[in-house]
């Protein structure tokens, strides 16, 4: 992979590649200091893996069926609440509207990081040899024909829960939040393209764990390009970064106020991957994502924080997060 430093040197290299029409994967970290890029005729199987909608190098690849050991060390909730304290304040205070508040995981398993990622079901998955996997349900944007859409999925309950549909779907506070980042994204789009529109709102998505099913809501927002892909690549998608979902409103205060609560750094995580293939661009939020870091694995994780949260109900969703989308025994 080509590791290019700062913004500016990732967008030039992209849009360059994308006018010479050239297939490449891209992978951009949450701070949008490191950006990889690969044409992928010259990406290696044993050191990387992908699969996207549309463009994979994994296929017919598949991991063992094993007994699937899944534990972790949950964060403490006196640190958790001691992050989520220094949320809320801000909130109160007037400073954001919303922050997307995650944390770091210890997680213990008897799958690497490769056969997660070979066991995993997700639309975007990939894989770094000695580094990371990221299994994310969650598109960014997409780029098709001149029209660029996202879908921002704010909102998660365990479908075990009793009347869980209908308990996500009228929670005051998942509705705020979602409306929140839904008008964000709707902005973020309004950069690079005219007439954005929200063509589906709220919507429920069923995910499959290890640890039982989730539901999840999302919206669908799209616009018109302004400018040729052809040569933009990078422009259109770096003025949507960092993404609205993984931030919060405003994006640039909210993210002061994540530094100064997190105690962390992100990496990659919250970043976004994907490619870009004759004039289209598929990609996603890192979210469900796990690090190497030392020889232990982490999981990151988080959730979006309102003036409506609640502490001990944002921790247990972090802790319903802390998953990977297959069956336990498969």
């Amino acid at each position: 992979m080509i590791k290019l430093e700062g913004p500016e040197d990732a967008v030039k290299h992209m849009n360059r590649l994308s006018l010479e029409d050239k297939t490449y994967i891209f992978i951009v970290d949450y701070l949008r200091r490191h950006t990889l890029i690969k044409t992928i005729d010259k990406i290696e199987k044993d050191e990387c893996l992908f699969s996207f909608p549309g463009l994979t190098n994994a296929g017919g690849l598949k991991g063992k069926v094993t007994p699937f050991q899944w534990n972790i060390q949950a964060p403490s909730r006196e640190d958790y609440a001691h992050s989520f304290n220094i949320v809320k304040k801000n909130i109160m205070a007037g400073n954001s509207y919303l922050v997307n508040l995650t944390c770091r995981v210890p997680v213990d398993t008897n799958l690497t990081l490769k056969e997660i990622f070979l066991r995993s079901d997700a639309p975007y998955r990939l894989w770094i040899k000695d580094t990371l996997v990221c299994f994310s349900p969650e598109t960014f944007i997409t780029i098709d024909n001149g029209v660029i859409r996202s879908f921002p999925m704010k909102g998660t309950i365990s479908a075990d829960i009793p009347n869980a549909e209908k308990t996500l779907m009228e929670s005051k506070k998942e509705a705020a939040e979602h409306a929140t980042i839904t008008d964000l994204i709707r902005n973020d789009l309004s950069m690079a393209a005219e007439k954005v529109t929200v063509e589906k709102y709220r919507y429920i998505e069923r995910i499959s764990t290890n640890k039982g099913d989730i539901l999840q809501t999302s919206s669908a927002i799209q616009g018109n390009l302004t400018m040729d892909i052809h040569g933009h690549a990078g422009d259109i998608l770096f003025r949507q970064l960092p993404a609205g979902s993984i931030t919060g409103a405003p994006k640039k205060k909210t993210m002061e106020i994540i530094g100064e609560a997190e105690g962390y750094e992100r990496g990659f995580y919250t970043g976004v991957m994907g490619y870009y293939s004759h004039g289209c661009i598929k990609s996603a939020v890192m979210i469900r994502f796990m690090e190497l870091e030392n020889g232990q694995l982490y999981f990151k994780a988080g959730g979006g924080i309102t003036a409506k949260s609640n502490m001990s109900d944002e921790y247990n969703e972090v802790i319903e997060k802390i998953y990977v989308p297959v069956c336990r025994n498969n």
